[in-house]
């Protein structure tokens, strides 16, 4: 799978990880995936919710040493 872009979010908290996350979704093209990689606990919460609610797949969450979220542009 190829990752179109990284957004290195750890160190912010909520709702900035969403929010950074929704700018780059914007610029790119459907089916374009974003790596999201975030310490906020919150957004565990606030990634998927996100992602249901603008048409995007949360392709994966991890928590392993941070957050780490893969998502495809709906």
């Amino acid at each position: 799978m190829d990752i179109a872009t990284t957004i290195d979010a750890r160190g912010l908290l909520c709702p900035l990880p969403v929010l950074r996350l929704r700018r780059v979704l914007a610029t790119l093209p459907a089916g374009a995936v974003v790596e999201l990689l975030a310490t906020d606990g919150a957004s565990w919460i606030d990634v998927p919710h996100f992602c249901a609610g603008a048409g995007h797949v949360l392709i994966s969450a991890e928590d392993t040493a941070g957050l780490r979220y893969l998502v495809r542009k709906g």
